[in-house]
């Protein structure tokens, strides 16, 4: 197969008509390219994210979250702060955070209580589209938890120093795993500036989470990545924010009432949890609580 599919190709893979392709675009729920205003989708990304979502790309496919025995499980992006709050309040809640698209495709599949999302979307919203493509009609609700900033974090000894991602052509340059979200939002900054992945001289291999895409810049194992402030701060990196995101989480409304999530969503309402937000740096929690969908 070729590197990079047609619309048509995908079609005809997904088993679906091209007007799905078309939607699964507009939601940002399937990587794409868009060069000279025509739709390209890379290969190993798109089967990245079949594997993924592993219920095929019939994404309407609902989790049955009528149950009473969700697991206690937190999944999707990755964020120190969310790692940090459920472990400090005791909620008993366990986090598999590894990375947006993951969680929620493990929600569609009842294997978790609620997924963190940060998938932006075309109009510039963030994972409205998404949870609603995932969720219509099914008792899952969207909250907005945090907004966070998102930028280039730059390795101690790299001897450029990038204020873009323009600029950082030429560097090694650290990728997350497909199923990030991060991954979806370098693909919009990349568009932004009219450049594709291949613009960009991306390492071996890729870290899959924020704190290890951290980690890997500050051994030196690439000069520059996509991640959050908090973590550049917590490995002593240099920081150029670029975009803030709005991290969301989603939540099956039967877990919303039960006492680990409860207690969980208590905490984050706490003094303690915003000085923790303003040590680690880059949150915004003004939106807390916000209703973002109601399935």
């Amino acid at each position: 197969m070729p590197e990079y599919l047609t619309t048509r190709e995908v079609a005809a893979l997904l088993r679906v008509k091209e007007r799905k392709v078309y939607d699964l675009v507009a939601t940002g729920a399937i990587p794409f390219r868009k060069v000279t205003g025509k739709l390209l989708f890379p290969e190993a990304e798109v089967t990245a994210w079949i594997a993924a979502t592993q219920a095929g790309p019939e994404v309407a496919a609902k989790a049955p979250s009528d149950r009473a025995d969700l697991p206690a499980v937190m999944a999707g992006g990755h964020d120190p702060l969310l790692e940090w709050a459920l472990r400090r309040s005791r909620s008993g809640i366990a986090a598999f955070l590894d990375g947006a698209l993951d969680g929620l495709a493990r929600a569609r599949r009842g294997e978790c209580m609620a997924a963190g999302l940060h998938l932006p979307q075309a109009d510039g919203d963030w994972n409205v589209e998404a949870a609603s493509e995932a969720f219509a009609g099914a008792p899952w609700v969207l909250i907005e938890w945090v907004k966070r900033r998102r930028g280039l974090l730059l390795a101690p000894d790299t001897i450029r120093q990038p204020r873009s991602l323009a600029e950082a052509r030429g560097l090694r340059f650290q990728a997350r795993q497909p199923e990030a979200g991060s991954q979806m939002v370098l693909t919009r900054l990349l568009a932004r500036e009219k450049m594709v992945p291949a613009d960009l001289h991306f390492v071996d291999g890729c870290e899959r989470s924020e704190s290890d895409l951290a980690e890997a810049l500050a051994q030196g194992r690439a000069d520059v990545g996509l991640g959050i402030e908090a973590a550049a701060r917590a490995h002593g990196l240099r920081f150029v924010p670029l975009i803030e995101e709005r991290f969301d989480i989603v939540v099956a409304r039967r877990s919303w009432f039960e006492e680990p999530f409860q207690t969980f969503w208590r905490f984050c309402g706490t003094a303690e949890f915003a000085d923790k937000a303003r040590a680690l740096g880059g949150y915004d929690l003004s939106g807390l609580g916000r209703v973002r969908f109601n399935g």
